[in-house]
């Protein structure tokens, strides 16, 4: 297994710690509208507050999970975490690996870890930092050759089967397509308007992942969007809507793909909680909202998938990773409420408190 030798020392005794943060079950119940919601049950798994030394997480941003090592990875506090399978902290990568500044990190089949980088003291051009299978750095790749490329700071990544690379840049128009070696190709540049066709323009992507069929799926905080391509780069479709109500996007900032159980998962920034939608785009319910308790989030900033299916959350603001397990269901039937009763609408939190209650009161 790789990096089999480098766990085997750092980990010592295979018990997780965290697991003192597992939590009973708690529901919230989807809106039913004609779109199909369907009622969404979330059990938390485990809360991941501490790395490797045993330090709190400092408002981790971005995560990665690698399906061939059942591993994940965390950008926080100008770090990347490594946890386990049993998501117990073993290895923290930072300055001694050229890691200053990272946004965003992608692992690919061989092993090899990409990480997107901003400016920094050291570093005054952003690049992409790849370190082999053994963590150690083996490459940088300095982003050129495209408009508006002496400005792109990458932010998101994700490489296809055919070994391309797709860069989502902060605050860029469009997404990077790279060749295997780094080289600029094209971008993918969906065109879409909020409210007037007056106002169409080519979106900006802030994410981007590629699901078990080689789709590609483009993120858009500015439009509330998801644009879906398939593996030869042709547009398909999009969906989501920019809003603040249920259903809605309003910022949202990170998405996952679960090809084997048909979902798509969007975090939204804004209104702390997660958009469920079926593979087509078709909206399926939502879960979280603010609050600090489990369950619950403040400011997401980015979602994952594990091998599992369970669901993992950067809850930026809590400065902690959930790691959920989240079932759906047709809602039941509503009993018909007596004419002159005011019906109950439905709650969209989870069953347990937003603010835990402390010392007993």
């Amino acid at each position: 297994m790789r990096k089999f030798a480098l766990i085997a020392k750092r980990l010592g005794t295979p018990i997780n710690i965290l697991t003192a943060f597992l939590l009973s079950w708690g529901s919230i119940q989807a809106q039913e509208k004609e779109t199909g919601a369907m009622e969404v049950t979330v059990k938390v798994v485990t809360i991941i507050t501490r790395d490797n030394l045993n330090r709190k997480l400092s408002l981790p941003t971005s995560l990665f999970y690698d399906m061939e090592e059942s591993e994940l990875y965390v950008v926080t506090g100008g770090r990347v975490i490594v946890f386990n399978p049993a998501y117990f902290p073993y290895l923290s990568l930072g300055k001694g690996r050229g890691i200053d500044s990272p946004t965003g990190v992608f692992v690919d089949r061989a092993g090899n870890l990409f990480v997107c980088q901003g400016k920094s003291n050291e570093n005054p051009r952003p690049r992409i930092t790849v370190l082999n299978a053994a963590f150690l750095p083996a490459e940088e790749i300095h982003l050129e050759g495209f408009p508006g490329a002496e400005n792109f700071i990458p932010k998101r990544m994700a490489i296809g089967a055919n070994g391309r690379m797709y860069v989502a840049g902060l605050n860029h128009r469009g997404l990077v397509v790279l060749n295997k070696k780094g080289k600029f190709l094209k971008v993918l540049a969906p065109k879409d308007y909020i409210v007037s066709p007056d106002m169409t323009r080519v979106a900006t992507i802030n994410d981007v992942t590629i699901d078990e069929n080689g789709r590609i799926y483009l993120l858009s905080e500015e439009m509330g969007r998801v644009y879906v391509y398939d593996k030869d780069e042709r547009f398909l479709f999009k969906f989501g809507d920019k809003g603040g109500s249920t259903g809605k996007l309003s910022r949202p900032r990170g998405i996952a793909v679960d090809a084997k159980k048909g979902r798509i998962y969007v975090i939204d920034y804004m209104r702390h909680t997660g958009n469920i939608y079926s593979m087509d785009g078709r909206f399926l319910g939502e879960f979280g909202g603010r609050g600090w308790g489990p369950g619950w989030f403040n400011y997401p900033s980015d979602i994952a998938v594990d091998d599992q299916g369970n669901v993992i959350v950067a809850d930026t603001f809590n400065e902690r990773v959930q790691v959920l397990r989240i079932t759906l269901k047709p809602p039941a039937p509503k009993p018909q409420a007596p004419a002159k009763e005011k019906e109950e609408g439905p709650t969209y939190g989870p069953g347990f408190p937003a603010l835990q209650k402390k010392n007993g009161e």
